[in-house]
């Protein structure tokens, strides 16, 4: 990582130091300077601008090659993005996971976090897996690479994340927009819990050049969609169709799986990484510690 990122990253892995009112502040110019100690660098090397624990200069390759990989992965996530402008009741699409973080490999899917209207869940997101699926883009069985993974949505009214743990809050704070401005501000403002985890999380403002905008033409199609589908008996059917399917899906009931069908939330997580990601962050953090 650069050094800016370590300061924007920065990572409280004890909790209950969010929690203290005098803990020091700690801003770029002293992460460099931590950087630059003889504690530090006893784990620490640089290379290129980047840091990374000693023994592993090799993951400065690895992270410029990640970077072009990422870069294509955008454009082809941007073109279909470009298609759900036009589906009703969606309100922002965000890029997550390893693309968010530029850190995917060749043969990664896309994941997205959808956010769709309030009272429209079920009929939005038959909508979006319906498209996504005819455009040739939609994740299942083993098409994988380079394939929309259709695993999360939540509504304008439900952008607070539920599962408020280290893991969720590295995922977050890395989500990249590419539709839906307005919302994507609502949705840090409604996550400002990932601050107790990333000391310097701060919603951000800037300008994202490969955000798309909602033009007028799309406006006024996905208007149109509304009014035609905005009877609730097709959200009712819809929701006991997939609520049905959700509970015979076998992945539903495996130790551990994380999975949601409401009228806040669709999220279908069968195999969750952050339980097994932190557990493997902890371990790493002991054997350092004991290094």
């Amino acid at each position: 990582m650069t050094p800016f990122e370590i300061w924007k990253y920065l990572t409280i892995v004890n909790n209950d130091q969010a929690l203290k009112t005098d803990k020091e502040e700690i801003d770029l110019a002293g992460v460099i300077k931590e950087l630059e100690s003889k504690e530090i660098k006893r784990y620490v090397s640089e290379f290129q601008g980047y840091y990374f624990l000693k023994g592993r200069q090799g993951v400065v390759r690895q992270r410029l090659e990640r970077n072009k990989i990422a870069e294509q992965k955008f454009k082809t996530t941007r073109r279909i993005v470009k298609w759900l402008r036009l589906v009703p009741f969606v309100r922002m699409v965000a890029v997550t996971g390893t693309l968010a973080m530029k850190n995917t490999k060749r043969k990664s899917d896309l994941d997205l976090l959808i956010v769709l209207e309030h009272g429209h869940i079920f009929t939005g997101r038959t909508l979006v897996t319906g498209l996504v699926h005819l455009l040739g883009a939609r994740r299942y069985k083993n098409k994988i690479a380079d394939r929309i993974c259709l695993n999360f949505f939540i509504t304008d009214k439900s952008l607070e994340i539920n599962l408020q743990d280290l893991f969720s809050a590295h995922e977050y704070s890395f989500i990249f927009p590419l539709f839906g401005r307005k919302y994507f501000h609502k949705f840090q403002e409604a996550n400002r819990w990932i601050k107790s985890y990333k000391e310097n999380f701060a919603p951000d403002m800037m300008v994202n050049m490969k955000m798309l905008e909602d033009g007028f033409g799309f406006r006024m199609v996905r208007n149109i969609g509304e009014i035609i589908l905005s009877d609730r008996f097709f959200e009712h059917q819809l929701k006991k169709w997939q609520t049905e399917r959700i509970k015979k899906d076998p992945r539903t009931h495996l130790p551990g799986s994380m999975v949601m069908a409401d009228d806040n939330a669709l999220i279908f997580l069968p195999e969750p990484e952050g339980p097994r990601v932190f557990e493997e962050f902890q371990a790493r953090l002991k054997k350092l510690k004991v290094a």
